[in-house]
């Protein structure tokens, strides 16, 4: 079998020297599976499948949030944590020409640009958790604190309570 083609997100993790293993799970070409089915064609606990969403602020600014995907964002809590009055989800036509990602395959490390980035608290949680390797199909494996520091991210309560 020809070597796995290496996804931004990859050369970005391993830019940043962090470990991580990747994980391909069955789809069909193009069509993105929810993060609930992907934990358990990889047998998995979604609670320790992460999916990134990405946000724009009341200020314009565009914010990415990670969490459990069986959770829910709140969306209150998600824009506290970095400081704005309102934050929205972006639209899914919007996805590729903010991140570069497809929706499906959008992985909080290696987008075109840096954006703020956070984690549901949970992360520090798990002794390693999955997100997107950028494409629709894989994931990357890797220790949530060496992750979250690549990503330059932080951590905060962002789900709806009970939502996990």
């Amino acid at each position: 079998m020809a070597k796995e083609a290496k996804t931004n997100a990859m050369r970005f993790l391993e830019k940043e020297k962090v470990a991580y293993t990747a994980h391909a799970y069955p789809h069909e070409e193009g069509v993105a599976v929810d993060g609930v089915t992907v934990a358990r064609s990889m047998g998995e606990d979604p609670a320790c499948v992460f999916k990134t969403l990405v946000t724009q602020g009341a200020s314009r600014n565009y914010f990415v949030f990670v969490i459990p995907v069986a959770a829910e964002l709140d969306l209150k809590a998600a824009a506290r944590s970095v400081g704005e009055k309102s934050v929205a989800m972006i639209h899914v036509a919007d996805i590729n020409k903010v991140t570069g990602y497809i929706r499906g395959g959008c992985s909080p490390v290696g987008m075109k640009k840096q954006y703020v980035t956070v984690f549901d608290e949970s992360a520090l949680a798990q002794e390693k958790i999955y997100v997107s390797a950028g494409r629709i199909g894989l994931q990357v494996c890797c220790a949530p604190a060496q992750l979250i520091r690549a990503a330059r991210a932080s951590t905060a309560p962002l789900t709806h309570q009970g939502a996990q």
